[in-house]
């Protein structure tokens, strides 16, 4: 029987991370994954001959530089390029650019309303503000407001001297920002429909809510605490699409002795006497280890791979409570060449950036309405990407690859559960909507990946479809994530832990959860430890 002093459970981003820092510290470490391929939801795979997809995380930001540096990942070929903003193209044939450069960013808004283009520093500021109050909790392990142990303590009083630091009426405004939808923060700040239209995706991408929705605000702020090259809330590729990212923890893990086993997917984590003794493979193998880190979900991770005898009733409970809503799919396209979409000047950058077809909070919220009413979106909100124009590795010559992401699409609908036959009208509705747009985008059609939430869990694990491994609702968050009293990446079992974005700080590519998992084990271990003052405040 093989006995590892650690194993980790999925090849994800986070899991990756994880098993990197234990293998850093000297541990023997097993990253055991179900896949024949590693990277979970961070994954470039080549489903058309040329062509590689990123078919499920497709952009990146939100990694973050210390864990960059940290792990040396340039070492191991991990290079993010900034594509540099993007356009919300309108039925009438105009349009509203977004771009990095900040005077032709306000021209652009000016372009369409002076109020707003005045208005954009001003939301810019506050935005940057909240982003640099929570960014320094990123890397921290969130206190157990209930405990009164001094390591508690003293993140209370750390949280406590942030918030202080704000101000008084700053500070009425911050708490009141995270109950409020996307819609309401935005009408605080412009007019014009098309450009609220324009900034409002990126409080919905990945949720199961409407513009009008509350808590939609801080979703915004989420996607916005990431930096490319230390310039905040930039975005960008990695080159080689977003496998790199999980082609480089691995060659970390790697340098430092750590084992990755694919097509071994684990049926349960294995406890006697109250703590973990390794994991039972489904074809029956056991491996011996007093570390279990899981990098599933909640749900999946107490509901499924742990026997219920194992764990207290609350923690069954709490995990049968937890929120994994389903609210999106994904396209990758192959495409002969590049699509026109003639609003657009020739030549024009912005298409090197994201692309959506969205006009005003009223589509949003009638596609959040077929949600509801348990279907796909009509006229959906497509965050749609040409990342071949950054990075031409990813086709042959010549030819493009188109990245599509979808709001709203749910798991199960209201009609059973999804066919072939729905998959590809799903898939239908998404074409037709660009089409509207780009009169040359069908006759460039080579081949097409669908991915509905169904697909998304079935293929990487993700409940749901859910792209954060749990809801990012105000009671989801910090010491509630994923519920009271198991926010500490530690489970109810001696030895279990969890490392996945169902922690805090949630979702997205940022290998945080992963880090101060790692670090709450090597501190269990008496080891040399990964501080959050070895990272700085931010």
């Amino acid at each position: 029987m093989n006995s590892y002093d650690a194993i980790v459970i999925g090849a994800g981003h986070n899991g990756l991370t994880n098993a990197a820092y234990l293998a850093k510290s000297g541990l023997k470490v097993l990253i055991v994954e179900r896949n024949p391929y590693i990277g979970g939801a961070s994954v470039s795979r080549e489903l058309h001959e040329g062509w590689i997809y990123t078919n499920c995380s497709y952009v990146s930001s939100l990694l973050r530089p210390e864990i960059y540096r940290d792990l040396n990942l340039a070492k191991h070929g991990l290079q993010v390029v900034p594509f540099g903003g993007g356009v919300t193209l309108t039925q009438s044939g105009d349009y509203l650019g977004s771009y990095s450069n900040d005077e032709a960013r306000r021209r652009e808004y000016a372009r369409h309303s002076l109020h707003d283009a005045d208005a954009l520093d001003r939301f810019s500021t506050d935005v940057m503000r909240y982003c640099r109050f929570i960014r320094p909790f990123l890397l921290r392990t969130p206190a157990d407001p209930t405990s009164f142990r001094p390591r508690d303590l003293s993140e209370l009083f750390f949280l406590g001297k942030k918030l202080y630091e704000l101000g008084e009426e700053e500070l009425y405004e911050f708490i009141r920002f995270f109950t409020m939808s996307i819609a309401e923060f935005l009408d605080e700040y412009f007019e014009c429909e098309l450009v609220k239209a324009a900034l409002s995706g990126s409080g919905l991408i990945g949720t199961a809510l409407g513009p009008y929705s509350p808590g939609t605000a801080y979703v915004l702020l989420h996607h916005y605490m990431g930096d490319i090259d230390g310039n905040v809330g930039e975005w960008g590729l990695a080159r080689g699409g977003m496998g790199s990212i999980a082609k480089a923890l691995a060659g970390a893990l790697q340098e430092h002795g750590g084992e990755i086993r694919t097509g071994a997917p684990v049926a349960q984590i294995r406890v006697r006497n109250a703590r973990t003794k390794g994991v039972v493979l489904e074809g029956g193998e056991e491996i011996d280890a007093p570390i279990v880190v899981s990098n599933l979900d909640a749900k999946r991770t107490f509901l499924t791979i742990m026997d219920p005898k194992d764990l207290p009733d609350e923690v069954l409970e709490r995990a049968r409570n937890f929120k994994i809503t389903g609210s999106s799919g994904k396209l990758n396209i192959a495409l002969d060449g590049r699509p026109e979409f003639p609003q657009l000047p020739a030549g024009c950058p912005l298409l090197k950036g994201d692309l959506h077809i969205t006009e005003n909070f009223e589509q949003l919220e009638r596609g959040y309405d077929d949600w509801k009413n348990g279907t796909w979106s009509k006229w959906p909100y497509v965050d749609m990407m040409i990342p071949t124009l950054t990075d031409p590795t990813m086709a042959p010559p010549g030819k493009h690859m188109m990245s599509i992401f979808v709001q709203h699409c749910p798991a199960t609908l209201a009609d059973g559960g999804w066919t072939p036959d729905k998959r590809e009208a799903f898939g239908q509705t998404v074409i037709d909507a660009i089409a509207t747009f780009s009169p040359n985008f069908k006759d460039l059609i080579l081949h097409t990946e669908i991915r509905t939430p169904h697909e998304i869990e079935a293929e990487v694990g993700l409940t749901a479809g859910n792209i954060f491994q749990g809801d990012l609702s105000f009671d989801q968050l910090m010491f509630n994530r994923p519920f009271p009293g198991y926010a500490q990446y530690r489970g109810p079992v001696k030895g279990m832990y969890m490392c996945g974005s169902t922690t805090h700080p949630g979702g997205g590519v940022s290998a945080a959860p992963g880090t101060n998992a790692a670090r709450e084990i090597l501190a269990d271990l008496g080891r040399k430890n990964i501080t959050p003052e070895d990272f700085g405040d931010d």
